[in-house]
C-alpha cells in the first residue's frame, strides 16, 4: 500500500521537506497520521509489487536477449518497442509470436528461441495499463 504525505515547510526545515513524498507501507502497518488526513492527498497504486517485479525482470531479460540477438551494446539496439501489454491483449500465442517476429524483421540472427521464451514468460502476467484518473 502506498500513501502520500506532504510536509509543510517550516522555518529552519530543509528545502527537501517541502515537496510531496510517497511512503510505502506494508500491510498491517499504521501511520502516525489520523485517517482523515490520509484521504486528503493519497496516491493509489493499482498494481502489487510482486507483479511489478515480474515485469521488471521480464524487461531486463528482453533487453539482455536483444543485446545478444543484435550483437551490440544496449544503447545500440535498433529502435524496437516490444509492448507486453499489447501482446497480452492478443487472443493467441500465434498472434503474439507473429507480432514480435514482425517487430524484429531487421534481426539477422534466429529469433524463434527468443519469441518462444518471451511467450512463455508472459503467460499469466497481468496487463499494466496506465491507471485511469477519476
Amino acid at each position: 500500500r502506498c500513501s502520500s504525505k506532504t510536509s509543510g515547510g517550516s522555518p529552519g526545515s530543509s528545502p527537501h521537506t517541502t515537496s510531496p513524498r510517497v511512503y510505502f507501507q506494508a500491510p498491517g502497518e499504521t501511520t502516525e497520521e489520523p485517517p482523515e488526513r490520509r484521504h486528503q492527498g493519497k496516491v493509489t497504486v493499482k498494481y502489487d509489487r510482486k507483479e511489478l517485479r515480474k515485469r521488471l525482470r521480464l524487461e531486463e531479460w528482453i533487453l539482455d536477449q536483444l543485446v545478444a540477438l543484435y550483437d551490440c551494446q544496449e544503447e545500440e539496439i535498433p529502435e524496437l518497442e516490444i509492448d507486453v501489454d499489447e501482446l497480452l491483449d492478443m487472443e493467441t500465442d500465434q498472434e503474439r509470436g507473429e507480432r514480435v517476429k514482425e517487430l524484429m524483421t531487421d534481426c539477422y540472427k534466429p529469433t524463434e528461441a527468443f519469441i518462444s521464451g518471451l511467450l512463455e514468460k508472459i503467460q499469466g502476467m497481468q496487463k499494466l495499463s496506465t491507471p485511469q484518473k477519476k
